[in-house]
């Protein structure tokens, strides 16, 4: 589980990042959640956007995503959702 001071940290690191995977009408399914592990073990933290035309509310995907693949819900903002995952060859991010 992630400290305050470790998701400030994260969030301030994923700023300047630019969503890479969008859930739409189909929701989150096994293929989007293999990718986005694959993603997540080559850079660790993430972004992912949530369409307009999602039917599940963001929270719900958010949960949805970090069960999936293990990893940490860093932040909601908006439409877009950030997580992090340590990862295990390619480790870049060394929290406070």
């Amino acid at each position: 589980m992630l400290t305050g001071k470790q998701k400030r940290f994260l969030r301030s690191k994923a700023h300047h990042l630019d969503p890479i995977f969008q859930v739409g009408k189909g929701g989150v399914n096994e293929n989007m959640i293999n990718q986005i592990k694959d993603a997540l073990e080559a850079r660790e933290l993430l972004k992912v956007s949530v369409l307009q035309n999602c039917d599940e509310d963001k929270n719900v995907v958010a949960q949805q995503l970090a069960e999936g693949t293990e990893a940490e819900i860093v932040q909601i903002i908006g439409n877009t959702i950030v997580l992090y995952k340590e990862s295990v060859e390619n480790k870049q991010i060394i929290l406070p």
